[in-house]
């Protein structure tokens, strides 16, 4: 009996003793708290929820212990000065799209989308891995930024225009809001063409200060009502066959995390990435039937010779600035390769008798 007495009551003390150890180093644990700014209308159905998505995930994949408070364009810092905040350690995080930043880094349009480029699947095999994110690392690691994919819009919409597109001159002197290489295609076109951030562009289109808007596609057109101040409504969005959006990390922050959140908000991106391109994919197809169906929106593809006219100059577009920027030309190749492999094997599982 007394032997039961001095091992329950040496069990009770050591439980006390280890517990109390164990609960002071939970309880030790550092907990972070970060800012992210986006590039998007917080409430804005994809673009917006998807870092509102992410934060949630990191939430509840820490316990707590990393929490990140999400910011909307405008409402901390513009919409385009979000790789910059980034970049000086003003927030941790941002959410964006890369190739805001072309005049900058004129490679890093290819992390967002380029004129006859590759489809979100396949753009998300070459940047996890096909040497993208590689690349993409190395082009931001002079600014201590640190990318990471942050989901696909999938297939764009070529745009909204108050003039039907006939032939390659229906471009010149035409007022758009049109980002990308795409833009630059157009520019040579002699389009006059800008960047402005969503917020403006709707009321833009309504003054008649542009002609013609490219935002995104149904999904978040029909939010923007660009119905109901465009006529024709464009398709394909040659300029973008996917669009691949950013999460960036402000490097000294993410190495000050312990490992286990480093690897948290790494698998955290994974996850939204994904679930970013689902929404896209489903409600494209149910916002487009509505535009259609409950609009009456005319839905109208480009002219096959002002593609083709199109596909030229984005080449041509594409070789200057290779020539121009060594890290544009490595990345240009190890794009171009590729999408060349993956091309030749759409061709085979789509059509197995094309096979030489």
């Amino acid at each position: 009996m007394r032997l039961y007495i001095k091992v329950s009551l040496l069990a009770c003390l050591l439980t006390s003793c280890y517990g109390s150890i164990f609960n002071e180093s939970a309880a030790s644990k550092p907990e972070f708290t970060w800012t992210l700014v986006t590039s998007w209308p917080k409430d804005l159905p994809g673009l917006g929820s998807t870092p509102e998505r992410f934060a949630e995930e990191v939430q509840a994949m820490s316990g707590g212990r990393l929490t990140i408070k999400v910011y909307g364009a405008d409402e901390l810092h513009s919409a385009m000065d979000v790789f910059k905040v980034v970049s000086e350690g003003e927030v941790e995080m941002g959410h964006s799209a890369s190739y805001y930043w072309q005049k900058q880094l004129p490679a890093a349009v290819f992390f967002t989308a380029i004129p006859f480029g590759m489809r979100a699947k396949e753009l998300n095999a070459w940047l996890y891995l096909g040497g993208g994110l590689e690349l993409w690392r190395e082009l931001y690691a002079p600014y201590h930024v640190i990318p990471f994919p942050g989901g696909n819009t999938d297939a764009q919409m070529g745009g909204w225009f108050n003039k039907k597109i006939t032939t390659i001159d229906s471009f010149k002197q035409l007022k758009i809001r049109f980002p990308g290489l795409g833009g630059d295609v157009l520019t040579k076109l002699g389009a006059q063409t800008s960047t402005q951030s969503a917020g403006q562009l709707f009321t833009a289109l309504q003054s008649g200060e542009l002609d013609a808007v490219e935002w995104v596609g149904p999904y978040n057109d029909l939010v923007f009502g660009f119905h109901r101040v465009a006529s024709y409504y464009y398709y394909p969005g040659w300029h973008e066959p996917s669009t691949n959006l950013e999460f960036i990390v402000n490097e000294q922050a993410f190495r000050a995390l312990p490992a286990d959140l480093q690897r948290i908000v790494e698998n955290a991106t994974e996850v939204v990435n994904q679930e970013t391109l689902n929404e896209y994919v489903v409600y494209n197809v149910e916002a487009l039937n509505v535009l259609a169906n409950e609009h009456g929106v005319e839905v109208l593809a480009f002219p096959p010779p002002v593609l083709d006219k199109l596909k030229q100059l984005s080449a041509e577009v594409i070789s200057d600035l290779a020539q121009q920027d060594p890290f544009f030309e490595r990345v240009l190749t190890s794009y171009q390769r590729f999408q060349f492999g993956v091309n030749k094997y759409n061709q085979v599982e789509l059509h197995p008798t094309t096979l030489e």
